[in-house]
């Protein structure tokens, strides 16, 4: 892949060394009030840095308290009924002595200035406040702010510019035919530009002469102590000649955040970066900071997808199980951002108290991670956030800084609780980082150019072509070892080598459903169906049938991905059950139930839900009162041979002829129901401790379809006679131990 194309940018000042406060700082926030001073020295100055984030000037506290916490509130008065926040390291411990100290924190996930009332130093053990502020009513906390669009001659052009804080600038869709001889971005006092302004280093922070840009996104930050309270214009200005190719006015007392080295937070001279996934832009950036580490994930991600990265459940090499990731994703219709903290405990969905789960799913006050910034930039999703180098719990893995460790990552579909579906690109082969290796950016750059911090604070830019989605790539690449060249302009070479190349498919003209066949109310002739687990179909599969996001495998009823199935009242019908019987491993155990509820995954609802929900098949009711799945038996799974993803093929009949079944060895279960009067029309077969797996049946009081005379019937294979030593249809069976 060439990077000569527009790509994603964003300012990455939040990569850190927290350095207390800048003396004289002239801006650093909209001043909230000074910290009442009742208990253990307490001062300080609060200042709205943006709508979570606060800063505190001058800051002292005696460090005597035995417990005491940064605290805020949602009602008017100092007490427990508040909410703790992290420290300025993202620590939930004890807040330590503080001596006329700048501090940065950050409001819980959920939590704005705009629904807060109060912030205050609380001391839990004793229930004392040792000092507030109290937040105003309709409080305008800075934020970034729209201005005009660039215009003039040479072809510029932009979006509105918006000012993200006091010294950067993001320009959107910026045009330029780079063909005059001294153009720069400019910046000064006043309404227009003049020969007295003052030069702007562009997004890779040098000062030579602009080159052309295509519709593409740059963040400046001004240079030095300069902010836009300082200037009046911004930009671009030949300086050769003295001419104004266009400009925009900065408003004056604009309400805008303070940029982080206004707050005394010192940028890297460089930033790392690696490419995890070229297809999709996926790039991880990071430094370590103390004894935490700041990372971005930067991604070109669907509405509704979400990107992960973190440290592999096994040292040695790529391993998801044990793996302890971050789920990151913007919300493209709020812009909001996410950061969560998981714990891979098994390769599939979080059931109760196993799959892959929110930390906090498994244990309250789990979630180490603190979400810094995100943000959506053409197109591109961006996260920024911090997490400790070492575990806070059980669930969470140590960060080396002295030698290289396995890392995975993953991008896939969200649910509907905002939480992982499977993956549709992941980690292939291991792949190492060494976190604390000297700062090395190994992403690709224009023109092959590598990042200098010197005199911005900005994440450099990158151009590359992420729009168009390939499906699989061979890239099982060790990134990051100390050997490799920091150049990547042509990344796609390295997996040239002994790739074996595949055919390209035709492409689909529409991500419509792919149409299944139902299973019609005359067919099977014996009424035997058999259950078995597959894949989704990627986007045209499971999720474009249903409009609901699967966890990567679903249903298979007689060979169709989740078919709709029409019964007749009266008549019994038999499921022959291979979705797998060891309930020791989630992934593998999938209980077959026919129910009135769409979602399914009955075990784990609460007792509320489970009141609204019928069961016709599948399970029984247990002396205690308990509901225990019946349709169970060994595992069977239709898996896809060769290199193409779902989304290549145009039909399921294509995709369909690419299934091999294989099973683990066992028996089958076995579940019959027979549909009558009371029988909703439409129920739905579905697995019992995972949601979303499967589809609807039709009730039907009699069968008024028969097939057409010259329309053969499907030739169904007959049950084996011997269930237990023969699969059910299939091609090629694989044993297991």
């Amino acid at each position: 892949m060439t990077t000569a194309t527009m790509g994603p940018f964003v300012a990455f000042a939040v990569i850190i060394v927290v350095s207390g406060g800048v003396a004289g700082a002239p801006y650093l926030g909209k001043f909230i009030g000074k910290l009442s001073e009742l208990h253990h020295g307490v001062s300080g100055e609060v200042y709205a840095v943006d709508g979570r984030t606060l800063y505190l000037k001058d800051f002292t506290y005696d460090g005597q308290g035995p417990a005491a916490y940064f605290y805020a509130s949602t009602s008017k008065n100092a007490n427990s009924a508040g909410f703790r926040l992290r420290d300025e390291n993202g620590s939930p411990e004890v807040i330590r002595r503080y001596r006329k100290e700048g501090v940065t924190l950050t409001l819980p996930e959920g939590k704005t200035l705009n629904n807060i009332k109060i912030f205050y130093v609380w001391c839990e053990e004793f229930e004392v406040n040792f000092g507030d502020v109290k937040i105003p009513r309709n409080f305008d906390y800075p934020k970034p702010q729209k201005i005009e669009p660039l215009k003039g001659v040479h072809a510029i052009s932009s979006d509105p510019i918006v000012i993200v804080d006091a010294q950067t600038l993001l320009v959107p869709n910026l045009s330029y035919d780079g063909e005059a001889p001294d153009a720069k971005f400019w910046v000064g006092r006043g309404p227009k530009p003049s020969p007295q302004g003052i030069r702007v280093p562009d997004e890779n922070g040098k000062m030579e002469p602009l080159r052309r840009y295509d519709r593409k996104t740059v963040v400046l930050t001004l240079p030095g102590d300069l902010t836009v309270f300082d200037i009046g214009h911004f930009g671009i200005w030949c300086e050769a000649f003295t001419v104004d190719f266009g400009h925009v006015q900065i408003p004056q007392n604009v309400n805008v955040p303070p940029s982080l080295k206004m707050l005394g937070v010192s940028p890297q001279s460089k930033l790392n970066c690696e490419v995890l996934y070229d297809d999709l832009a996926f790039e991880v950036r990071w430094a370590v900071a103390g004894d935490s580490i700041v990372l971005q994930l930067v991604a070109k991600l669907d509405d509704r997808e979400y990107m992960s990265f973190g440290i592999s459940g096994d040292d040695s090499r790529s391993e998801m199980i044990g793996g302890d990731v971050v789920v990151a994703w913007v919300d493209k219709e709020t812009s909001k951002g996410f950061a969560e903290d998981y714990h891979l405990a098994a390769k599939s969905q979080c059931s109760g108290p196993t799959g892959s789960c929110p930390d906090n799913r498994l244990q309250e006050n789990t979630n180490n991670v603190r979400l810094l910034n995100a943000a959506m930039v053409n197109g591109y999703s961006i996260v920024t956030y911090q997490r400790p180098l070492k575990p806070s719990d059980e669930y969470d893995r140590q960060i080396h800084t002295n030698r290289s460790q396995a890392i995975i990552w993953a991008i896939g579909p969200l649910n509907q609780r905002n939480e992982v579906s499977f993956h549709s690109h992941y980690t292939k082969g291991d792949q190492f980082l060494d976190f604390g290796r000297p700062a090395k950016w190994n992403c690709p750059m224009p023109e092959g150019e590598q990042p200098s911090m010197k005199s911005t604070t900005t994440a450099p830019s990158r151009s590359r072509n992420a729009e168009k989605r390939r499906g699989s790539t061979n890239n099982r690449k060790e990134v990051a070892d100390n050997e490799r060249s920091a150049s990547r302009t042509r990344p796609t070479e390295r997996r040239r080598g002994n790739t074996k190349p595949v055919p390209t498919p035709a492409p689909v003209a529409k991500r419509d459903a792919w149409e299944i066949p139902p299973i019609k109310c005359y067919e099977p002739e014996d009424g035997v169906f058999y259950a078995q687990m597959g894949p989704t179909g990627g986007k045209r599969g499971y999720p474009a049938i249903t409009g609901h996001v699967g966890w990567g495998i679903s249903w298979y009823i007689n060979g169709l991905l989740i078919p709709e199935i029409n019964v007749v009242r009266g008549k019994t019908y038999t499921f022959v059950v291979e979705g797998g019987f060891d309930s020791e491993v989630a992934a593998k155990y999938h209980p077959f139930y026919i129910t009135d509820d769409p979602v399914g995954g009955y075990e784990y609802k609460t007792p509320e839900e489970k009141k609204n929900v019928r069961i016709f098949a599948g399970a029984v009711a247990a002396k205690d009162g308990s509901v225990k799945p019946t349709g169970t038996g060994r595992l069977c799974h239709w898996t896809q041979q060769g290199d193409l993803e779902a989304d290549d093929f145009e039909s399921f009949g294509a995709y369909q002829r690419t299934l091999e079944l294989k099973c683990d060895q066992g028996e089958p279960g076995v579940i019959q129901w027979t549909p009558d009067k009371d029988t909703p029309d439409t129920v739905y077969y579905q697995c019992f401790t995972h949601r979303y797996l499967g589809w609807k049946i039709n009730v039907h009081d009699k069968c008024d379809e028969q097939p057409a005379a010259s329309e053969p019937e499907a030739a169904i294979a007959p049950a084996p006679a011997d269930l237990e030593q023969s699969p059910s249809i299939r091609t090629e069976s694989m044993f297991q131990k």
